[in-house]
């Protein structure tokens, strides 16, 4: 679906529209969501200095305790396989901060719900908005984002997935079709 050079133009279109709506980037924090919302809001973040001339402030998140989905032992045996939990960093107050939460991509919006529930645990800032590099639609949460990369929509049986150079390797954005859609499977 998309290419190294096409998840660059990208970014570097959604870097201009968050500048462009910014009332005050010395007010606007980029939040990155783990695992790749992370190196999104990093590339984000250098592409707004670049045509700027501003750093704006860098957080990242971990949402595992706050999603819906997961279910961590007690004193048993795990059921489920247990979630890897990694470091939240908000290295800065979020009160008076327009907070930009940064994903890869945006389905169901359970994500970014835990997201805002993680954020509020750590402060209260000004206003939240949404950045993600793929919409695939399907939504089950009255979640929209305010910076789209790219709309791709989806049936519910595909999926996106998102590969970045400094997680994957290689930066792509794939379409994985549905099971029966892909071929033989053996």
């Amino acid at each position: 679906m998309l290419d190294a050079e096409s998840i660059e133009r990208t970014l570097t279109r959604m870097a201009h529209e968050l500048i462009e709506q910014a009332d005050d980037l010395e007010r606007v924090a980029l939040v990155g969501i783990h695992c790749r919302g992370v190196p999104i809001a990093e590339r984000l973040r250098k592409l707004i200095v670049e045509h700027a001339g501003h750093t704006v402030d860098l957080g990242v998140i971990d949402i595992t305790f706050y999603r819906d989905d997961v279910q961590v032992r007690g004193g048993e045996a795990p059921l489920h396989p247990q979630p890897v939990v990694r470091a939240t960093s908000l290295d800065f107050p979020l009160e008076g901060k327009t907070c930009i939460l940064v994903d890869d991509v945006l389905y169901t919006g359970r994500t970014i719900r835990a997201a805002i529930e993680a954020l509020f645990d750590y402060g209260r800032p000004e206003r939240v908005q949404l950045a993600v590099l793929v919409d695939r639609g399907h939504r089950e949460l009255p979640i929209r984002p305010d910076y789209i990369g790219k709309n791709l929509p989806t049936s519910r049986s595909e999926s996106i997935q998102v590969r970045l150079a400094e997680v994957d390797g290689e930066d792509a954005v794939l379409l994985i079709p549905a099971p029966d859609e892909g071929g033989s499977n053996g």
